[in-house]
């Protein structure tokens, strides 16, 4: 069975993630098939826009392949994991700054790497039940597949609080912090496929999306900001421990289970970041991050306790009880120092 439908359909070109039983979780050779399928549609003057879309229900991208990923970490040679990573957000850049619209209809759960597939495009739909996050900090990674773009332009520093936290966001969530643009009831979306393939323009989009809830995550806006809006993640956690609320409570919680080190990296990026709208900004500077996390990070670790032996119990190389001392601060500097000749190009 092929992992990913690549074919023109009409005035379309089609993208169909095809790994139901793995959540449709993106393996390199995937996102080599999708790149490859971008430049070939760039010029192609049959292809009016690309769809992108994913068999089964559960998810529309769970993520990227980190079974894959653990396996590489194993032999003691990064090299095919960076060359993974490398390929993969150039292929999330050309969906960014594709000259076409792009149209995703995202089922289920999108996380991690989905978001890099799903939400760069122009037409980003969601249905009623989708649920999106960004979780890589709880396997010891940072946000990325160009999702710490999203995160620092997102709503006040709602960004910084979905990035560390790992939260789930609903529809109304998700549009608010700006990983998507619409809401269509999935039972719709194969009339709303065929009208993209028989005329080429996204228009019908607009015509069939409804309305989205206000989100949980969103109402809770000025507490985040109050808290997250911090220069760093000892200033964060130092916040919340001075608050008796809920809602410190829960954020703590929340914090306690990811790693230090992702944590505090990701609140440097996205105070890096700004609000800027350079997409191979964001990518270059994730890929500081990732090149260095097999063999100094605690990501190994992180997929270990997540998904190898699920005990949920990763030993973090830091810890949020004591002191966020200098010897994080230093292993950020050197996670996110920049990387010369490895630097990621485009």
């Amino acid at each position: 069975m092929t992992d990913v439908l690549i074919r023109k359909e009409g005035k379309a070109g089609r993208i169909t993630l095809n790994r139901p039983d793995a959540l449709n979780a993106l393996s390199y050779d995937m996102c080599l098939k999708i790149d490859a399928a971008l430049i070939d549609w760039a010029d192609d003057d049959g292809v009016a826009l690309v769809l992108i879309d994913a068999e089964g229900d559960r998810a529309f991208c769970a993520g990227g392949d980190i079974r894959e990923i653990y396996d590489i970490g194993l032999s003691g040679d990064p090299t095919r994991a960076q060359n993974f990573w490398r390929d993969e957000y150039r292929m999330n850049a050309r969906l960014f700054e594709f000259a076409k619209p792009v149209v995703s209809l995202m089922q289920g759960y999108t996380m991690g790497g989905g978001v890099g597939v799903g939400c760069h495009g122009s037409h980003r739909v969601m249905a009623r039940s989708s649920r999106m996050a960004m979780p890589e900090c709880g396997i010891g990674l940072v946000p990325d597949v160009g999702g710490s773009l999203i995160l620092a332009g997102a709503p006040g520093h709602l960004g910084t609080y979905i990035g560390t936290t790992g939260a789930r966001l609903a529809p109304g969530d998700a549009i608010h912090a700006g990983f998507a643009d619409h809401v269509i009831p999935q039972a719709e979306w194969p009339a709303l496929i065929d009208t993209l393939v028989a005329t080429g323009t996204p228009d019908v989009i607009l015509e069939a999306a409804i309305p989205p809830i206000p989100g949980n995550i969103s109402a809770l806006q000025p507490m985040i900001d109050a808290h997250f809006g911090k220069d760093t993640l000892a200033e964060i956690v130092a916040s919340l421990k001075a608050e008796d609320s809920q809602f410190s409570q829960n954020a703590l919680e929340q914090l306690a289970r990811n790693s230090p080190l992702s944590m505090a990296a990701t609140v440097r990026m996205l105070r890096q970041l700004g609000r800027t709208e350079d997409v191979r900004k964001a990518l270059e500077l994730e890929y500081r991050f990732v090149f260095r996390a097999l063999t100094h990070s605690d990501l190994i670790e992180g997929i270990r306790a997540a998904v190898i032996d699920k005990d949920r119990s990763p030993n973090w190389k830091h810890g949020l009880d004591g002191p966020l001392d200098d010897a994080l601060n230093g292993d950020v500097d050197a996670m996110l120092a920049p990387l010369g000749d490895n630097t990621l190009t485009f």
